[in-house]
């Protein structure tokens, strides 16, 4: 139970630690704390959230959905961040959805309450403009990286990212949930992991994929993967 203004242990959330005391007070005591398992939808397609999540751990997928109902990942958010905050900035609904890519759990707040409190309390609403602007750019990169660069490049790129996310070593991942993730074929997405297993980078059996060697990992992935960490490392340092 959040009895205070601060947060304790497992209730961290990053963007909301950025905020002041008082800011913080006044949105924890509007928050639920939640259970979110593997695969819970944050968000549907086309629709306006009831909802945001100030994620305290797991991650997040932002999916986009095909014409032909293939998925690609075009974004994630951790506890660096919050679900929900792009939709603050206007009234459009997108063709994406935001799924829960491993279990995790959050402070959820009526989305009504939030765009009370980003209206309201400038330095809400300059963290969670800041976080959307480096989801912005990340978003850019992450579109050239899946246009130019190999399978096993972005999948090492992908796996650095949901470990910085998570904080875990082993990832519960199974090779059509990969494709899904890095717009594969899951043919490929068996090559490029078979071979971060053959150099001893990465452990892949039965849907799970544990990191043996990050270094190992860092030095197989793109160039992508540096620039994209640079967006969220010092995270909120900018604007305090």
């Amino acid at each position: 139970m959040i009895g205070n203004n601060s947060m304790p242990g497992s209730d961290r959330n990053l963007l909301l630690e950025a905020t002041s005391p008082a800011t913080r007070e006044y949105i924890l005591a509007r928050v639920k704390p939640v259970d979110l398992p593997l695969r819970t939808l944050l968000y549907h397609p086309e629709e306006f959230p009831q909802y945001a999540y100030f994620l305290t751990s797991g991650m997040t997928s932002i999916v986009s959905i095909m014409e032909d109902g293939r998925a690609v990942e075009s974004g994630m958010i951790g506890r660096e961040g919050i679900v929900g905050g792009l939709q603050l900035l206007g009234p459009a609904v997108g063709p994406s959805q935001c799924i829960m890519q491993s279990d995790g759990a959050a402070l959820r707040i009526a989305f009504a309450d939030l765009a009370r409190a980003y209206q309201t309390l400038p330095d809400l609403r300059n963290c969670i403009l800041e976080f959307e602007q480096a989801q912005a750019f990340s978003l850019i990169q992450i579109a050239g990286c899946h246009r130019m660069h190999e399978a096993e490049e972005r999948l090492s790129r992908w796996l650095l990212t949901v470990q910085d996310k998570t904080g875990n070593d082993l990832l519960e991942l199974t090779q059509e949930f990969l494709g899904e993730m890095l717009g594969s074929r899951r043919t490929t997405i068996t090559m490029a992991a078979g071979e971060l297993q053959r150099r001893g980078v990465i452990d892949y059996s039965r849907g799970r994929v544990r990191i043996l060697d990050r270094s190992g990992l860092e030095n197989a992935a793109c160039g992508c993967y540096p620039i994209v960490a640079r967006l969220y490392n010092g995270l909120y340092s900018r604007s305090a």
